[in-house]
């Protein structure tokens, strides 16, 4: 059983803060560059962060968040923009399905295949509790 993890849904991830260390961010913002760096300037970062694949994009734009936290150990998790609405934490939480993950979601625990399961799931999986907002 994983370890309870505090659960933000925060609509851009503009909005994250140190207090979210170590925890699970679901954001509705997309999964490119300028996201991840609001991660990064983080003094501790999140344990896992659920964002928006925004339709990929060019040269894979839209999930670029995904190798740039890899040396951080953050897991990343892009859902689709099809399935839930780019900008809508709640959205993603409740109907977005994971497309595309990192190679950190890969190395840990025993989630299997994490693409194609719904972020709701993989949140309970990884110990995500009641989500503040």
């Amino acid at each position: 059983m994983t370890n309870p993890r505090n659960l933000y849904l925060i609509d851009s991830i503009t909005e994250i803060t140190p207090a979210m260390s170590s925890g699970i961010v679901v954001s509705g913002s997309h999964g490119g560059i300028s996201s991840s760096r609001y991660v990064e300037a983080q003094p501790r970062k999140p344990w896992a962060v659920f964002l928006n694949d925004a339709g990929v994009g060019k040269n894979q734009a839209g999930i670029a968040a995904l190798s740039r936290l890899e040396p951080y150990g953050v897991m990343v998790f892009c859902y689709s923009h099809e399935s839930a609405c780019i900008g809508q934490a709640q959205d993603a939480f409740e109907c977005g399905v994971v497309r595309f993950i990192n190679t950190s979601v890969r190395a840990h625990f025993q989630l299997g295949n994490a693409v194609g399961q719904s972020v709701f799931d993989l949140v309970r999986k990884l110990g995500g509790r009641t989500p503040h907002r």
